[in-house]
């Protein structure tokens, strides 16, 4: 009886009537915002001071923030580590010898020629019909020299309780290209502070005033993030662990919400390996390789030019998501 109870829930969150999608192209503003049923979800920014593009910032369908706001955005007591831990992205730590994962403008110029950037060139369409919004970016040296073109088609969906996001990220080599396996990698968020981890060792927080302070002991009100994995893997346990999904709850304003990040078995190295953290960095790694696990085997992936690369994953925003309703999201994702 109780079975039949939770099937009947995670069907009822599932069967909701899909929401309307809208898109709000802001050229001047480098943006283009997402509405669910006319209320806002996130934006697809691409700011010139960025090297990569992003969904910032994300919301529930309450309009609940879970992303940080630091560094476009800083609010008070977010920690300020990790500048380029921005929204919603999707890059890699090692093409070619370029690390894109941690290129920002926090890197000294006469680094940059070990970083890579992702140039946006241009939206290629909006559906609003179908949720779809398609973009086109280059993977770049700091020189300005192509690697490879990005096709990202990003499906939006949502109704009264759930927000989903789901990437599909085609990559065409335009000069010989090789991943070697790294931990910096693939499909990341960067979660707001009541997702994380309560902290016990000192660590860098924005202050009341919006200064940088370093706090011996820390603040952990309202910080109750816990991670659990598809094999019944908890918090931070879950690093590492190869899973076909990860989910992380909190409570936040009084709210439960579950962000789960969905891998999917078309992807070279499925199931991802988890790079989530305590401090709030929750990302899918399907090329980890030994760099995360140094059992595994090796893992390199070379392309010749007009090869292709597609890895698709999906973000799902809801409430208190138990298992089996994250099992059939998963098992849907196809």
């Amino acid at each position: 009886m109780a079975a039949a109870l939770l099937m009947l829930g995670a069907c009822s969150q599932q069967q909701k009537k899909s929401g309307s999608v809208e898109f709000v192209n802001d050229e001047a503003g480098k943006k283009v915002d997402v509405l669910i049923d006319g209320k806002y979800f996130t934006s697809y920014i691409y700011p010139d001071d960025m090297e990569k593009q992003v969904l910032w910032p994300i919301m529930t369908a309450s309009g609940k923030d879970i992303t940080r706001g630091y560094p476009r955005a800083p609010r008070p007591f977010e920690r300020v580590d990790h500048p380029h831990h921005v929204g919603l992205w999707f890059n890699f730590g090692n093409v070619n010898g370029l690390d894109f994962w941690n290129n920002s403008f926090a890197i000294k110029p006469e680094a940059k020629d070990r970083y890579g950037s992702v140039e946006f060139r241009k939206i290629v369409r909006e559906d609003p019909a179908k949720g779809e919004l398609v973009t086109l970016a280059d993977w770049t040296d700091n020189k300005g020299n192509v690697l490879m073109e990005e096709e990202a088609t990003y499906a939006f969906g949502g109704d009264s309780v759930l927000r989903t996001i789901a990437r599909t990220t085609k990559l065409t080599a335009k000069q010989p290209v090789t991943f070697t396996e790294n931990k910096e990698g693939l499909f990341a968020l960067r979660m707001d502070r009541a997702f994380e981890e309560p902290a016990d060792k000192p660590q860098k927080f924005l202050d009341s005033e919006g200064n940088v302070t370093e706090v011996p002991i820390l603040n952990n009100d309202g910080v109750n993030g816990v991670y659990r994995n598809a094999e019944g893997v908890t918090g931070g346990d879950v690093w590492g662990k190869k899973s076909p999904w990860v989910a992380l709850r909190a409570v936040k304003d009084g709210e439960p919400i579950t962000v789960v990040i969905l891998d999917n078995p078309a992807n070279p190295g499925y199931p991802a390996w988890s790079h989530a953290r305590g401090y709030g960095l929750f990302s899918a790694n399907n090329l980890g390789g030994r760099a995360v696990n140094p059992e595994t085997e090796e893992l390199k992936i070379t392309l010749k030019p007009g090869e292709t690369l597609t890895f698709k994953h999906k973000v799902v925003i809801g409430g208190d998501l138990t298992d089996a309703q994250i099992n059939q999201f998963a098992a849907d994702f196809r």
